[in-house]
């Protein structure tokens, strides 16, 4: 069932009288929500009460309590350390990719060494902690936007490994360009486009 303009309108309003603050995890709720009435088989009820029986079956203990658990996670102290992590191998991949490349454009050297070392703390450690992180704080999204971010994840990690391979000189490094291309091309793009469509014709009625 299609949702109108005024049933968003509904849900949202819904939404911040729950008492959830945090507009990330408020959009995050109203994307969940109106995909389950979307896909409700539910006739017997009106659509207040299936919005009531949909963010009960989310957070049987109230919408509140779901943020007050998202905030607990976002502060976990194990999270932080890993967050810290996470941006301290971001931070030093980014360092050595741009070292690298400047040694390889003014022939020092080192820079081979750099861009190698750039490459692997990016694609096997930074990428990958980074889209666990994101993937985490998903609140059971439709099944569309999982194939997407796990698409888009594939994509990535496929793509930056052919780089390495190419500068390692390794074999495979075509076969994972070319893997990483089309997983990008035809799982990525049309979810991605989907999505966006679906949005904005939302908006528009």
């Amino acid at each position: 069932m299609k949702l109108s303009a005024d049933q968003v309108d509904i849900i949202r309003e819904f939404i911040a009288a729950s008492g959830i603050r945090m507009e990330s995890l408020q959009a995050d709720v109203l994307d969940h929500l109106c995909c389950v009435l979307e896909d409700s088989k539910e006739t017997n009820l009106n659509f207040q009460a299936r919005l009531q029986q949909a963010a009960e079956d989310l957070a049987p203990e109230g919408l509140e309590k779901l943020e007050t658990e998202t905030v607990f996670l976002l502060n976990s102290k194990k999270i932080v350390q890993m967050k810290k992590l996470m941006y301290l191998f971001g931070l030093g991949s980014s360092i050595a990719l741009a070292m690298g490349i400047c040694f390889k454009l003014l022939h020092w050297p080192g820079g081979d060494e750099l861009l190698t070392y750039g490459f692997i703390s990016f694609t096997l450690l930074f990428l990958p902690m980074t889209m666990i992180d994101k993937f985490k704080l998903k609140i059971q999204k439709s099944l569309s936007e999982k194939l997407r971010f796990i698409l888009g994840s594939l994509s990535a990690i496929l793509t930056g490994l052919a780089v390495l391979f190419k500068l390692l000189h390794l074999q495979g490094s075509d076969f994972m360009l070319l893997s990483g291309a089309v997983v990008f091309s035809f799982g990525f793009l049309p979810f991605l486009f989907f999505t966006n469509y679906k949005k904005a014709v939302e908006r528009t009625f």
